[in-house]
């Protein structure tokens, strides 16, 4: 199948503490078409000029920067920690508006698999957590017409929004032109949910950024995995038909949280992960 969108590799692994020189030549040479950085590299506390110098460097290996990731837990009992961390990912909206680079990805919360998150229903009510979330997104959707971006929130496992239907929720009530989607199709197939082309006709142009990911299990901790391309319950043909259908032509972002596989295959290897995902990629495209 030939694709009107772009490749893109999101750079967590080990990629995240190497050197961003390290991380563009890498994916550069293994032909990607662009870079999800994430916080670590695109640290809203660093001085603009290193930041502009970031996405400068990208675009001379020829290649863009597909969004940047600012996944952190918004919901948090301790309102001065939630405070903290939603300046901080408006620090990153901002950066992100002077550097030109178009989109921020966020997420609800809480991250379950974190030994202090909040249990919602014994720490914190379903109402309060929401509430959270939503006071937090409205704040980055300001933002983000303030500098020109827009945000990808995005529905993730054991999170208040971890489905279409949660997330839609959230859409809804954040119902503004600068809040769009970061589709994931790994999160909904866990929750029953594998109709990839209903699902990416229900968002059709509210799709900004999409993460290729498989998935197979319930879910529940230890009970699920994140598997390598074609070995999970995503129907990638569908998947792929889908796109083309709602002509996406932004950027595919390949995600590898195969993590037993990464260390005891690969070695903490990440250009091996960067590489075997686009060489699943390529094969699955095949398959029209």
């Amino acid at each position: 199948m030939k694709r009107k969108w772009k490749t893109a590799f999101l750079t967590i692994l080990d990629y995240s503490t190497m050197p961003s020189t390290d991380v563009i030549e890498s994916l550069r040479r293994l032909g990607y078409e662009g870079i999800e950085w994430t916080m670590d590299h695109f640290d809203p506390d660093l001085p603009i000029a290193q930041l502009r110098e970031l996405v400068s460097r990208t675009h001379d290996a020829g290649m863009e920067v597909s969004q940047i990731m600012a996944h952190t837990d918004l919901i948090s009992l301790n309102d001065a920690v939630r405070k903290q961390k939603i300046d901080r990912i408006v620090r990153g909206i901002r950066a992100a508006g002077e550097c030109g680079v178009s989109a921020v990805s966020v997420l609800t919360g809480p991250s379950i698999w974190e030994p202090d998150h909040v249990r919602i229903g014994e720490d914190m009510s379903e109402t309060a957590a929401w509430d959270q979330a939503i006071e937090a997104v409205e704040t980055f959707v300001e933002a983000a017409e303030d500098s020109n971006v827009v945000i990808t929130s995005e529905a993730v496992y054991g999170m208040l929004a971890h489905d279409f239907y949660t997330h839609r929720w959230l859409v809804d009530q954040v119902d503004h032109p600068a809040h769009k989607v970061n589709f994931d199709p790994s999160h909904h197939v866990l929750y029953g949910i594998e109709d990839m082309r209903w699902l990416i006709h229900q968002w059709g142009d509210r799709i900004a950024h999409v993460h290729i990911k498989d998935a197979i299990g319930i879910p529940q901790l230890n009970k699920f995995v994140f598997p390598l391309l074609g070995e999970g319950r995503v129907n990638w043909k569908d998947f792929f038909i889908g796109l083309e259908e709602i002509d996406y032509r932004g950027f595919c972002s390949l995600e590898f949280e195969s993590f037993r596989f990464y260390r005891q295959v690969l070695k903490n290897n990440p250009e091996a992960a960067a590489q075997i995902l686009l060489e699943q990629l390529n094969v699955l495209l095949e398959d029209d």
